[in-house]
């Protein structure tokens, strides 16, 4: 055993050093076959040799029922046995690991000089982009912007253009280039292409051609006199430089103090990806983001490119706007499939033929980008990719994982990131901070775009461009990089097929799911299985074993698209699951669930009211976020129960289960969600409810009252508990079917650290709130729903840092109290059916108008926002 364990340690000293050479490798765009297939068998031997880790980490860090149940999993039928094979499999490793070694010794010294830490940039190149002649769509764009361009300004003026891959920032700069108007106003104008390979002198150099010859002495001049003589030229002239995708800051700033040294006479137009980039060329404007072109302007767009003029055969006219609204609002997408169906139309021919062909297209228009010979939709998006940070390329990946058009919730997809491995640890910031991170730089760079924002500024839920998302999936299954396959049924025929699962490391599905379930795949090496189907599904029979028996290596379980008639009787072989959602037809949570130590997140939603936890949920002791739709009846806790100092969430707990010993082993939780009868803990004097105060690190708190039939006496609530019970840190609660009376809401307004408060579904009943003397000294936002309120009676002083105001099925509320155009942050106010308080809505907002008129430091603008809109 001893021997055992230091082989398992040589072997993931390796493997850190083989994924300092896959990251190096990643930004080698030179290297021979050779060396690519080198990296490819390397990774190959990385994927076997964390498996074996996995396998052996399993053995001492379980206890013996574990181990039992590990030892099946394997099919060994003892513990000697299993670790028999894996010392097997280490030797295997071994060996191969020995083998590229002397690979990569023979080929030359490259490997000695790896930087295991540090971040590269590849080189890049630049791709043709859009053609001049067919621009369609910017014309409003192009208008804002040459107004911007001829403003008079005090010093250097920097207008920047951002937008995602291929969106045509490029042909919008051209296009405001050549206008008559900036011809007229700028007599120097200079277009300049920064390359990846960013060097600031041959950009001097650009700008100097305009001005003076090249000679030798020029190309020998240092960069700071040619920064001068830059300087020198532009201090005389009207003068426009277009710096055509720029991609960091870090270029930017090399560049500036030579243009800064200019008069107020000159203008600088920036595009590029980033909106860092932007941002700190000029802080005074806002950068430009260009938007996608509408469906009418696509259309348009893929006429031009095909036929020269927006003149399409009534026959193709129906399949042409369903290849063009595929397309996404893409420029470069419609350009690249234009060229495809261009060769493809034949105007003399059958126009059948021409039907048949068109056909084929919109079936699958990511299959004929990619037949482009210039792959210029791929090549466009790989100048991004490729300047992606190494520990950012997985998680832009793993976006292939996701369906078409699929509004992705950020949380489920921080979590998965994490369970996957993504995340790299920071001492100073949890996992989930630093995954925000990195979703916020991938959105930085265009190429994600935010779908919802949560009130304080996260983002709730986000997207990928469906072009984009094609790359990932290609990039990910190729042979490169092994990362991740989509499995599709093709002419009666699953691809991959399902004999063919033997390397895949990780599986999505979203079609056809019961069928390739029941053709009994197998994937020794999957660790993970996603499913976001749009069908109803239900798993029954045989069937509902198949994932664990299929798959006994997983790490993430996405599968709450299918029903679980029962949970499956070999779950817990799946002892690596780190990432678990289910939807089921059941009333507990087996014992045996204890056994998924390595466990972080558990979803699981149930047709059952109640749900049963039998799991000693602190062995699980990695858990950090247990989520359920029922009220769970947390198992009496163990004196000998350790505190989980990891879980940070419980949502969906029942009242009964909110215990004094509950609380002291999960200290540390920030987000609790309460289900059931609140009556029983609420009465009794407030004890059980006064145990939350003990949570000094609990920020959200969610209370939904069930909605009894008979006693109805039993639901109803008669109070609030006193301020000093809540939680300490408090800073949002939402209540739900609690019907309380208006007059016990001053109790919520002593909560002085309390910023989000929703009062959803009758959480507060009653036709008449009288705000009085109470004061809400914290609170930004405030969503009221589904309550019978009539009148509202507030002034501004009461919701001294309100800024946002949601009513959603107020439909008795007769006016929203005009003092609330008062209070100074109150920038957003959303109605949804609540028609009768339209009228004063439009008031308080008139009253926002005149108070900017006035040049209100304090206001930036306030959002009026109705549903349905009026007629």
């Amino acid at each position: 055993m001893a021997d055992l364990k230091e082989q398992v340690e040589r072997l993931k000293m390796n493997v850190r050093v083989f994924k300092a050479f896959l990251k190096d490798t990643t930004y080698q765009k030179r290297w021979t076959e050779e060396r690519l297939e080198l990296a490819s068998q390397m990774r190959d031997v990385v994927y076997k040799a964390e498996d074996i880790i996995d396998a052996f980490m399993m053995q001492p860090a379980a206890d013996s029922e574990t181990k039992s149940y590990f030892t099946r999993a394997s099919g060994s039928g003892t513990q000697a046995k299993l670790l028999r094979g894996i010392a097997r499999d280490v030797e295997t490793i071994g060996a191969n690991v020995r083998r590229i070694y002397s690979k990569m010794n023979s080929t030359d010294d490259h490997f000695a000089n790896l930087n295991l830490i540090g971040d590269g940039g590849p080189p890049g190149s630049k791709v043709p982009l859009l053609q001049q002649g067919n621009v369609v769509g910017f014309e409003d764009e192009a208008e804002m912007l040459i107004e911007y361009l001829l403003e008079e300004t005090q010093q250097l003026d920097v207008v920047s253009i951002v937008g995602m891959p291929g969106l045509g920032k490029t042909t919008l700069a051209g296009k405001i280039f050549r206008d008559p108007v900036i011809q007229y106003k700028f007599p120097v104008r200079i277009w300049v292409y920064i390359s990846q390979e960013f060097k600031k002198k041959d950009v001097f150099l650009a700008i100097l051609r305009q001005f003076e010859r090249m000679d030798e002495g020029m190309y020998c001049k240092s960069d700071q006199e040619l920064a001068q003589l830059v300087a020198a030229h532009l201090r005389r002239e009207n003068f426009l430089i277009v710096m055509d995708d720029i991609w960091t800051s870090e270029d930017w700033y090399k560049l500036q103090f030579a243009l800064l040294e200019s008069t107020k006479k000159g203008k600088v137009l920036i595009t590029t990806r980033h909106v860092e980039v932007a941002q700190h060329a000029n802080r005074r404007r806002i950068p430009h983001n260009l938007r996608l072109l509408t469906q009418d302007e696509s259309w348009l767009l893929l006429q031009y490119e095909v036929f020269a003029r927006p003149e399409c055969p009534p026959e193709l006219e129906f399949l042409g706007k369903l290849i063009a609204e595929q397309c996404c609002g893409l420029p470069l997408a419609i350009v690249v499939i234009g060229g495809i169906l261009t060769k493809k139309f034949k105007a003399t021919d059958n126009m059948s033929r021409n039907v048949h062909a068109w056909t084929r297209v919109s079936e699958n228009i990511s299959t004929y980008l990619d037949e482009d010979p210039e792959r210029r939709m791929a090549k466009t998006i790989a100048l991004s990719y490729d300047k992606l940070p190494y520990h950012l390329r997985a998680c832009f990946l793993y976006f292939g994982i996701f369906p078409e058009d699929f509004e992705i919730p950020v949380q489920k997809l921080i979590r998965m990131w994490i369970a996957e491995g993504f995340v790299q640890q920071n001492v100073d910031l949890s996992l989930e901070a630093v995954a925000e991170d990195y979703l916020e730089e991938l959105i930085n760079r265009n190429l994600l775009t935010v779908d919802k924002r949560r009130f304080k500024g996260g983002i709730k839920t986000c997207r990928i461009h469906n072009m984009l998302r094609a790359f990932c999936k290609n990039e990910a299954r190729s042979k490169k990089e092994n990362f991740l396959q989509e499995v599709k049924r093709y002419a009666g025929e699953f691809e991959p097929s399902v004999t063919s699962l033997e390397t895949c490391r990780r599986l999505c599905i979203h079609s056809d799911v019961l069928k390739f379930l029941s053709s009994q795949p197998h994937g020794p090496r999957v660790h993970s299985f996603v499913c976001f189907s749009k069908e109803n599904l239900t798993l029954e029979g045989q069937d509902i074993s198949t994932i664990p028996a299929a798959f006994k290596m997983l790490r993430v379980l996405e599968t709450m698209s299918i029903k679980f008639a029962r949970i499956p009787s070999n779950m817990d072989h799946l002892l690596h699951l780190r990432y678990l959602t289910l939807s089921l037809n059941v009333e507990s949570l087996p014992e045996y669930f204890s056994k998924f130590w390595n466990l972080q997140t558990l979803i699981m939603y149930t047709t059952s009211r109640t749900l049963e936890i039998k799991a000693n949920i602190w062995k699980m002791i990695h858990l950090n976020l247990l989520k359920t739709n029922a009220s769970a009846n947390m198992p009496k806790i163990e004196k000998s129960s350790k505190a989980n100092e990891y879980l940070q969430t419980l949502d969906g707990i029942s009242p009964q289960s909110c215990k004094k010993e509950l609380f002291e082993r999960a200290r540390n939780l920030k987000k609790l969600g309460i289900r059931g009868q609140l009556a029983v803990l609420l009465d009794d004097n407030n004890r059980s409810f006064g145990n939350l105060a003990k949570l000094g690190y609990l920020v959200e708190l969610k209370l939904q009252n069930d909605v009894c039939i008979n006693p109805p006496s039993r639901c109803q609530l008669h109070g609030l508990p006193s301020p000093f019970k809540f939680p300490p840190k408090l800073k949002t609660l939402t209540l739900s079917y609690t019907s309380l009376d208006w007059c016990h809401i001053s109790i919520l307004g002593m909560l002085e650290k309390l910023e989000v408060l929703k009062l959803k579904d009758k959480a507060f009943m009653g036709d008449c709130w009288e705000v009085g003397r109470t004061r809400f000294p914290s609170l930004k936002f405030l969503h009221i729903g589904r309550t019978n309120l009539v009148t509202w009676v507030a002034l501004g002083h009461h919701f001294p840092k309100l800024r946002s105001l949601e009513l959603h099925n107020c439909d008795e509320l007769r006016e929203i109290p005009i003092g609330l155009a008062d209070a100074p942050y109150f920038l957003a106010l959303d109605l949804c059916h609540s028609k009768l308080a339209v009228a004063s809505a439009k008031k308080i907002q008139k009253a926002k108008q005149k108070k900017q008129e006035e040049q209100n430091p304090l206001f930036n603008g306030f959002k009026l926002s109705v549903f349905p809109p009026e007629e």
